[in-house]
C-alpha cells in the first residue's frame, strides 16, 4: 500500500503524455477547403448521383464504374434522373470538373488521402501532347 501515491502519479503523468497532443491541439484544426467548380459545373443543373450522396460516395461509384466498364462491358450509366453518362473519370467527371489541383487535390489533401486514380488515368489538363 506504500506505492499506491507512486501509480496514481504514474497514471497522472501518463495520462498527461498520451493527451498532450489533443490539448495542444485543441481549436487548431484547419478548416474544410472551398469546393471549387468550374463555370462549367455550375452551369450544369445535374451530376450523376445528388449532391450530397456524390461528395460522400464518389469513390464507390468510381470503383463501381471501374468493375462494370472493365469486368462487365458496360459502357453507360443511367443516373438518378435517367440521364445517360459514359462511366469515367475523364470522360465523365473531369468534363465538369477541369482542374484536378483546384478540385479533386484540394479535398484529398485535406483529409490526407492518396486515391490511386492517376495510377491509370491522366489529367487532360496536365498532358502536354509533344508542345514544349
Amino acid at each position: 500500500m506504500n506505492d499506491k501515491k507512486w501509480i496514481v502519479l504514474g497514471l497522472v503523468v501518463f495520462f498527461a503524455i498520451v493527451l498532450f497532443p489533443v490539448w495542444y491541439n485543441r481549436g487548431k484544426a484547419a478548416p474544410a477547403p472551398e469546393v471549387w467548380l468550374s463555370d462549367t459545373a455550375k452551369a450544369a443543373e445535374t451530376c450523376v448521383k445528388p449532391l450530397e450522396d456524390i461528395r460522400r460516395n464518389h469513390m464507390h461509384l468510381l470503383d463501381q464504374w471501374r468493375d462494370t466498364v472493365s469486368r462487365e462491358g458496360k459502357r453507360v450509366f443511367v443516373a438518378w434522373n435517367d440521364k445517360e453518362y459514359y462511366p469515367g473519370l475523364t470522360t465523365t467527371c473531369l468534363g465538369c470538373h477541369e482542374d484536378k489541383a483546384k478540385f479533386c487535390d484540394r479535398c484529398h489533401n485535406y483529409a490526407s488521402v492518396s486515391p490511386y486514380c492517376w495510377d491509370c488515368h491522366i489529367n487532360p489538363k496536365e498532358m502536354n501532347y509533344g508542345k514544349k
